[in-house]
């Protein structure tokens, strides 16, 4: 298990490969993946139990599901990182034939990933779904998903909410990406959310804080917190406070960087902020 330093030492490795991927392409959603990279590194090294090799069924091992997959760029270098397929592989990131489009899709068949995502606010069903299936298979693993606020927008996500509370799922761990960001601007100003806590506990979920998704302490501590909790007849919900575009100043603070490339400049200034420590692709 890496130690912590070994750990914060990934996340910033992980930027590099968030940046060059979508920089090479001039295409990708740098913004989301940089906020959740904490989050990944974390929950791929710390959280998750995980059996050697891949396949579909997932059976005796913790489960993750992206529901907001226009991250695909985080998700895709801790799978390389974690030794899912090779770190230069994400060299063609969006490219023809590539296993690693824009957003996840299963027909390549790349390691890691169970479940297409991208259409939003499909990842909780699917994740109930996985959950539900561990229930009568005996598993006693866990299931995790990630959302982004604004996903929350999509009617679809309320519906499973609802059955996840009203079925007893407590073998599902879903967290928000509470980043008040999304593609045309603040949340609060496209559609606001209130409060995303409040409304989760309101349809009878566990509901915990992450107040710092960027405190990679923090968010170890919140999600073993979150594993604790499981078990005991709710599904639980973690709302995770995040920068979108964190690591690099000029991305952060704005929805500007939501769905847009670095150019050369852009991306020397990004790199020299999050110096190289584990090697490039």
């Amino acid at each position: 298990m890496p130690n912590t330093e070994e750990l914060q030492d990934l996340v910033v490795q992980v930027r590099r490969d968030i940046l060059r991927m979508v920089h090479k392409v001039n295409s990708g959603h740098p913004g989301g993946s940089l906020g959740c990279t904490e989050f990944f590194v974390a929950l791929y090294n710390e959280i998750m139990d995980l059996k050697e090799g891949f396949d579909m069924d997932g059976k005796d091992e913790d489960l993750f599901f992206l529901s907001n997959g226009h991250i695909s760029p985080v998700f895709y270098s801790v799978l390389a990182r974690r030794g899912y397929f090779p770190v230069e592989e994400l060299d063609t990131f969006r490219l023809i034939d590539s296993r690693l489009q824009g957003h996840p899709t299963t027909h390549e068949g790349l390691p890691g990933i169970r479940v297409a995502s991208g259409s939003l606010g499909q990842g909780m069903s699917v994740a109930i779904g996985a959950a539900l299936a561990k229930k009568l298979n005996g598993d006693d693993h866990l299931v995790f998903s990630l959302h982004g606020d604004g996903e929350l927008q999509e009617g679809q996500n309320w519906e499973a909410i609802m059955y996840a509370a009203g079925n007893k799922v407590d073998n599902l761990i879903a967290t928000v990406d509470r980043n008040g960001q999304q593609i045309d601007g603040a949340t609060e100003e496209v559609l606001p959310l209130g409060d995303v806590a409040d409304k989760f506990r309101a349809f009878g979920w566990d509901v915990m804080h992450i107040e710092n998704g960027n405190d990679l302490d923090q968010v170890i501590a919140g999600l073993k917190e979150a594993k604790s909790r499981t078990g005991k007849g709710k599904p639980v919900c973690i709302v995770m406070t995040t920068e979108m575009g964190n690591g690099v100043d000029f991305m952060m603070h704005t929805h500007a960087w939501h769905g847009k490339a670095p150019n050369d400049e852009q991306l020397a200034n990004a790199l020299s902020q999050n110096p190289e420590t584990l090697g490039d692709y």
